[in-house]
């Protein structure tokens, strides 16, 4: 079978076993994992929140499947390793705090755990490369992986929301990575879209419905950290590795936009409040599903954006970050002008 059939078959397998788990873990663990409603929380009852669950099924047996059928370069399981165990890691905190909810794990004990899961990374060889040396690649690393993971989380505020984002730049980081040796990188984005997209319609449903829970949210932040520093992107452009900023510019956006607006405001960045970019849109009546095309359309056009980063020379690279600068810094304008209710 050829590597672009393997792929698919990857991300098929992800796919079916991901919508064919959500069900039964809704029947078997839905009654100990609930997300209720509440304070910020709108939903008319409490949902159950194992869409992590599923989506860790789904991409850990697309990933064993692969695994045992084909023959990876030397070196590929050994970064897939660090990025499995470092997933682990992560969902196990997510799952500590779906749980616990509504108080949920101490931001401290979060930041902690999350920052020994990007230590597994850099045990593994994941690790931001922009610099020879360990005293600046280290902390960026943790910032990146960190950054990337809470952004996601953040992001899980509106049904779709996040498992679509995290779908676009799965796809983008394959499609980037396919002709690359980073093998490892292209059958675990695959993994994760399949994962994405077998999870997504239940995220949906009046009944039925089923969260990501903070486990789920969080996996797909880390495995998509993780990718981001595993592909070459400057092989035709000098500023190719800046393309991750624009795979990741949707989340990365409104994480940086309720960050700032909060802090301006003389409010904790790390604490929930009504902010976000999708809510700020609602309050100026937009509906939920035109809101939800119209955060896929700005993730699938900054991807665009991404691989174009990456094939062109410096004086076009850089007319193209300019332009995803500006169309950021206008949306982030308009934004911070819709008055929210504290």
């Amino acid at each position: 079978m050829d590597t672009l059939s393997l792929y698919l078959l990857c991300g098929v397998l992800s796919c079916a076993v991901t919508a064919g788990a959500v069900p039964l873990l809704r029947r078997t663990l839905g009654r100990f994992l609930l997300d209720r409603p509440g304070g910020l929380k709108r939903h008319a009852q409490a949902v159950p929140c194992v869409g992590g669950c599923a989506v860790l099924l789904g991409l850990a047996v697309g990933l064993i499947f692969i695994r045992l059928t084909t023959a990876f370069p030397t070196g590929t399981l050994h970064s897939l390793r660090g990025i499995l165990l470092g997933a682990g890691l992560i969902f196990i905190l997510g799952l500590a705090d779906d749980l616990r909810k509504p108080q949920g794990v101490p931001v401290p004990v979060k930041l902690a755990v999350q920052a020994a899961a990007a230590g597994l990374l850099l045990c593994y060889g994941v690790r931001i490369n922009l610099f020879d040396c360990a005293y600046l690649s280290y902390p960026l690393t943790f910032l990146w992986v960190t950054g990337i993971t809470n952004a996601f989380n953040l992001l899980d505020i509106s049904d779709g929301l996040c498992v679509s984002q995290a779908a676009v730049c799965a796809l983008g980081l394959g499609l980037i990575a396919l002709p690359s040796e980073f093998i490892y990188v292209n059958f675990c984005a695959c993994a994760l879209l399949g994962a994405c997209l077998g999870f997504w319609p239940y995220n949906h449903r009046l009944r039925g419905k089923v969260f990501l829970g903070d486990s789920g949210s969080t996996l797909l932040g880390f495995v998509l950290a993780a990718l981001a520093m595993g592909t070459g992107y400057s092989e035709h452009s000098n500023l190719g590795f800046l393309a991750p900023l624009l795979i990741l510019a949707v989340p990365l956006f409104d994480t940086g936009f309720v960050a700032l607006v909060r802090l301006a405001q003389g409010k904790n960045p790390l604490r929930g409040s009504n902010d976000h970019a999708a809510l700020r849109l609602r309050k100026i009546g937009g509906d939920k599903r035109q809101i939800l095309w119209l955060f896929i359309g700005a993730g699938l056009f900054f991807n665009l954006l991404a691989f174009a980063l990456t094939q062109v020379q410096i004086c076009v690279a850089a007319a193209v970050l300019l332009l995803a600068a500006a169309l950021l810094l206008a949306a982030g304008i308009f934004l911070s002008r819709i008055r929210m209710k504290p």
